[in-house]
């Protein structure tokens, strides 16, 4: 749908605006009323993996805040486990998912492998109510990134599975890898991650 250009110049500029604020609102009641509760894996003393004097604690909020903005300006309620560097239980974590009436839980983490050979992407769930965020998640990720797609895998970590709430927790990659601790320290490459995990959470939530 469009507008004609011809009209007056002050109504043309009120469609527009109009127009602009909605793209921004969640389209669909569901999505609208779901809190989005992103989970930076680690903090404080648990630095989570450490190659190359850089620690995943650090990479994983940084991407975490990016995805945070994206949704924010999207129309989206998001809420974060820790903003800061400190370290939280994963009981805390579940906990902040499981207060609200209807929400989702997206961990966010990097991976290691001491052999330095993997790479890649991949992203768990915890049983049936977190395969279809997790999937449309790992998508995305699939396509926006040039790295190696792992897979959707099942899987009883404990932050997935005390949750409630449909929930996923993303590898965006890998810290023991030279080339890809390299992409995870660039902004540019945080965004596109932090893109791509915004736009699965928008359509897992449908």
């Amino acid at each position: 749908m469009f507008f004609s250009s011809s009209g007056p110049p002050l109504k043309r500029l009120f469609l527009g605006l109009i127009l602009m604020a909605g793209s921004l609102v969640p389209q669909h009641r569901a999505a609208a009323e779901t809190v989005i509760v992103l989970d930076p894996g680690h903090g404080g003393h648990e630095s989570g993996a450490v190659w190359g004097g850089v620690r995943e604690k650090h990479l994983n909020l940084n991407i975490a805040r990016r995805v945070e903005s994206i949704l924010r300006s999207r129309g989206y309620t998001t809420v974060m486990t820790r903003r800061k560097d400190v370290f939280i239980s994963l009981d805390y974590r579940a906990r902040v998912a499981n207060q609200f009436r209807r929400s989702v839980l997206v961990s966010i983490h990097c991976n290691s492998d001491g052999r330095q050979r993997g790479r890649g992407i991949e992203t768990y769930y915890a049983g049936s109510s977190g395969k279809r965020l997790a999937r449309q998640i790992h998508r995305r990720l699939d396509s926006r990134t040039s790295t190696p797609n792992r897979g959707l895998k099942p899987c009883r970590f404990s932050v997935l599975r005390r949750t409630d709430c449909p929930a996923a927790l993303v590898e965006c990659g890998f810290l023991s890898s030279k080339s890809e601790r390299r992409l995870l320290c660039s902004p540019a490459y945080q965004q596109r991650v932090a893109l791509a995990i915004a736009e699965g959470i928008a359509i897992g939530i449908r």
